[in-house]
């Protein structure tokens, strides 16, 4: 049975005492469903698949008795085309390319994604070496699709391997800006494990600790005080690692959500932060600066952007 017809709605199934301490993804490949192995590896990436209600993950061996929940999603595109899209490149050499992403581009195709990404717009401007994932080519890291700001691609497996290997050990120094509701202290830092939301696939969060051993992985955020505006701050974000949402889910979660934020942000009472909000449609929220050392050469680099001009807009609002 295709993966499509299989997208009518969950799937229940309940582990077996001989499947007991077998990989997740290894049982729901042996069961007669007809999934394959990537479209399964796919959907607990993307939330769909829980184990007694909560999200798993590909590692995971459930006990016997255990019940797995798993919402089959639509066919993810075979490959993608390359399109003429603007792309603000601030480096390109023989190894690497650097975008700033604008706010509104998701990075690669996706299901509900399937073109107008960031990986079309390169695939028609830049030769890659080996494109490895024929979806993702060159792509070690990410911003959300509502997040503008730096991104580094890899062109060669070199750079890749290198870069890879970089993020991995947290030796990419990355900073972002970003505009919060309330008065955020001179400096703090969020220290908390980040992992998807029990209930919701397309949220992450760090309060879900309830009813397991271990939840999510470590996330730590440095957020510094820039300027105190009309109810908000104007903050700088510095991170030693690199989860999914983290500046996010860190500074909702502690009481300061990113104005504009669809996801992680709450109604204002204050009709200045409403306004704004409105405004940018967006969570205001940038990759000011990306620094490393070269896959290459070894030598360090650095590239920054400024804010666009709608996070500036905002900024220019609520100043007193």
């Amino acid at each position: 049975m295709s993966e499509v017809l299989r997208e009518v709605g969950p799937v229940e199934i309940v582990v077996s005492d001989h499947e007991r301490g077998e990989r997740l993804d290894r049982i729901l490949a042996r069961r007669s469903f007809g999934w394959s192995r990537s479209a399964i590896q796919r959907w607990i990436q993307e939330g769909r698949v829980t184990v007694d209600g909560f999200p798993a993950s590909a590692k995971q061996r459930p006990e016997s008795g255990s019940k797995i929940c798993v919402s089959p999603g639509p066919p993810a595109p075979s490959s993608a085309e390359p399109e003429d899209l603007p792309l603000a490149v601030l480096h390109e050499d023989e190894h690497i390319v650097v975008v700033d992403k604008a706010a509104g581009m998701v990075v690669h195709p996706a299901a509900g994604h399937p073109t107008g990404t960031l990986v079309n717009a390169l695939l028609a401007r830049v030769q890659f070496q080996d494109h490895g994932d024929p979806m993702r080519p060159g792509i070690v890291h990410r911003l959300d699709r509502g997040t503008s700001g730096v991104m580094v691609v890899a062109k060669t497996v070199t750079a890749r391997e290198g870069l890879v290997a970089a993020f991995k050990a947290h030796d990419i120094e990355r900073e972002y800006v970003a505009i919060v509701a309330g008065e955020h202290p001179p400096q703090a830092t969020y220290d908390a494990s980040i992992g998807r939301h029990p209930k919701d696939r397309k949220r992450f969060t760090c309060r879900a600790r309830e009813g397991r051993a271990s939840f999510g992985k470590r996330a730590v955020t440095h957020v510094f005080a820039e300027e105190q505006l009309s109810a908000s701050t104007y903050v700088r974000c510095r991170l030693e690692t690199g989860r999914t949402h983290q500046i996010r889910v860190h500074l909702s979660e502690h009481g300061f959500p990113l104005l504009g934020d669809p996801v992680y942000g709450r109604a204002h009472a204050k009709p200045e932060l409403r306004q704004v909000s409105s405004a940018l449609g967006r969570q205001a929220l940038h990759a000011r600066l990306l620094a490393f050392c070269h896959p290459a050469t070894g030598q360090r680099v650095e590239f920054s952007s400024c804010p666009p001009e709608d996070i500036r807009s905002a900024l220019s609002a609520l100043q007193h």
